[in-house]
């Protein structure tokens, strides 16, 4: 008898492949005297050189995927094995006290790492005691015989079953091996689901209790569009979810011919539909899709995925990859978004009671100046190898937008002054998604170039509730009319002032969304890479008349978020 585990659909698709459990192994042991020395020692030798043969797997992975910098990390982890000091330290300790590998094993490293990390003022000493955090972790597991979950080394065909996945776990996942992934917690807009559509992997969040129900490679059944994980399928269950994998992948294919199609409504009003990128790689999902632009730009990773802050010319690089492979569509790059969900160990951020309504965003790039010139000095240099925008996070107030404006104007004369070519043509934005800055749209439209309303925040700070919460998930309501006169007020605003507002948070792709924004005046929605065939078919199916008069009910006649959906399904029915 199958069962069915339910979650909430992140990014859609119907995946069949043996599971992968992606969690952290139980790592103890007991302290064993030993008889046999040498046979101990031996038992050492052989874990130290399958921990070196993994790190050179996963070292060949990280520079097939990410490139050699990123990869020479590894080399890192390598000399740690190759260290005849530490490794003779532990064989000192088995020989002299008669005890097991593991217990010597723990003993020195604890005693060397103790001795890194009290050196403070050396950052390279701090970064070893990391390393061998991670090697020593991995020593211990070959030594017990317990193998660690790695996803970057993922190679045949699997779906992914975890707790959570950190934004840099999933970054690391091959789509040409990971069919799908499910997490037991998570909702349509953690990071690990804004990824999942990124990659364009059938993933489901929020699957409660799905650690329990499966076993290493059981056969797995994903259901990403109705939010179904099925064990325990019998043969014709699986054939019949068989025959809709092929069917939804049909209809995938018939979107394609649709990608070198302009984006308008049925009565020609032409619109942008873009792509939301987390890095460079990507690219080529949002060309394959024809995608109209880049209307978000995470550059956040770039920092989550490095041990120490991105020089300039590392982001310079990939800001003019992502410039150069879009040119002549725009790219709207927002700056650093740390803070809240997405934290960064090497820059020892405080630790909050509300992350959210805290120390992240442009109000850590205001108080870090450097590190916001760093890199705006990136951004400008790359500005002359494409269609450069640039937008700021987490605007509160019009003094906040100019500040960062006046510390973007001191990184373009420090440039121009060093002789070097930046671009005249920069718009700068701001995102909208704290409701004050919604309110006050006609002042700063007076200022700003265009807007971009993230509606992930944006939601949740108008109905108060966190939306990694699932006891208030119930009030995470895009379709609210609150939310509805807010974009309305945001758009008027900035046409009034001759300016534009785009949509960057998962809304804009939202199939019950996208005609009401079509009323609203939205010019640009940006969604995954995924997304963009389905919308830009949706949008051609709406005439403009059609959509304002929609649009109008919705925010002068609905009370209730269930009001406006019944109103849309009414009108589509019509």
């Amino acid at each position: 008898m199958s069962q069915k585990i339910t979650g909430i659909a992140a990014s859609e698709g119907i995946a069949i492949a043996p599971v992968y459990l992606l969690v952290d192994p139980v790592l103890t042991y007991e302290k064993v005297t030993i008889d046999n020395v040498q046979e101990e020692l031996a038992r050492l030798n052989t874990a130290v050189d399958q921990a070196k043969g993994e790190i050179k797997k996963i070292r060949h992975h990280a520079q097939q995927q990410l490139g050699e910098d990123e990869a020479q990390v590894f080399d890192a982890h390598l000399l740690v094995l190759e260290d005849p000091e530490y490794l003779t330290q532990i064989q000192q300790v088995v020989e002299e006290e008669q005890v097991n590998a593991e217990l010597a094993l723990d003993q020195v490293t604890a005693t060397y790492i103790q001795m890194f990390e009290a050196m403070e003022d050396n950052p390279y000493m701090q970064e070893r005691a990391a390393d061998l955090k991670d090697v020593s972790q991995r020593l211990l597991a070959a030594l017990l015989g317990v193998e660690l979950p790695n996803p970057s080394t993922i190679d045949h065909e699997v779906i992914v079953v975890a707790h959570d996945l950190t934004p840099s776990d999933t970054a690391q996942l091959n789509k040409k091996h990971v069919k799908a992934f499910v997490t037991e917690v998570g909702g349509r807009t953690s990071h690990s689901a804004i990824m999942a559509r990124s990659l364009e992997i059938p993933a489901i969040v929020g699957a409660t209790g799905i650690l329990d129900h499966v076993q290493q490679g059981q056969k797995l059944i994903v259901d990403a569009i109705k939010g179904e994980a099925i064990v325990d399928s019998d043969a014709e269950e699986l054939k019949t979810y068989q025959e809709e994998q092929i069917s939804y992948q049909d209809q995938r294919r018939q979107l394609q011919a649709l990608i070198d199609v302009k984006s308008a409504t049925k009565d020609g009003k032409e619109i942008e539909i873009a792509a939301n990128i987390g890095t460079p790689k990507d690219l080529a999902g949002v060309k394959a899709n024809g995608a109209d632009g880049v209307g978000l730009y995470r550059t956040e990773f770039l920092y989550m995925d490095a041990k120490n802050l991105p020089s300039e010319d590392e982001q310079y690089a990939a800001y003019r990859q992502a410039l150069c492979e879009m040119h002549p569509k725009g790219v709207v790059v927002r700056t650093m978004d740390i803070g809240g969900d997405k934290s960064l160990p090497y820059l020892d951020l405080p630790k909050e009671m509300n992350p959210f309504l805290g120390y992240r965003a442009i109000r850590i790039s205001l108080d870090r100046q450097e590190m916001f010139k760093t890199q705006l000095r990136a951004l400008l240099r790359a500005s002359v190898h494409g269609n450069l925008k640039i937008m700021f996070p987490m605007i509160a107030t019009v003094e906040e937008f100019r500040k960062a404006k006046e510390i973007f104007q001191q990184a373009q004369r420090e440039l121009q002054a060093e002789g070097i070519e930046v671009s005249q043509t920069i718009e700068l934005g701001i995102m909208i998604e704290i409701p004050a800055a919604a309110v006050l749209a006609d002042q700063f439209a007076q200022e700003v170039d265009f807007f971009s309303i993230g509606t992930n925040d944006l939601i949740q700070y108008t109905m108060a509730a966190d939306r990694m919460n699932e006891q208030v998930a119930y009030l995470y309501q895009p379709y609210h009319p609150a939310i509805l006169r807010l974009v309305h007020h945001v758009i008027q605003a900035s046409h009034q002032a001759g300016k534009w507002t785009g949509m960057c948070g998962e809304m804009a792709a939202d199939p019950i969304a996208i005609p009401l924004l079509l009323g609203l005046g939205l010019d640009e929605f940006s969604m995954s890479a995924s997304s963009i065939l389905p919308t830009r078919k949706l949008v051609s199916e709406w005439t403009t008349a059609q959509a304002q008069e929609l649009a109008q009910k919705a925010i002068t006649e609905c009370a209730t978020a269930e009001e406006v959906v019944k109103l849309v399904r009414d009108f589509e029915a019509s």
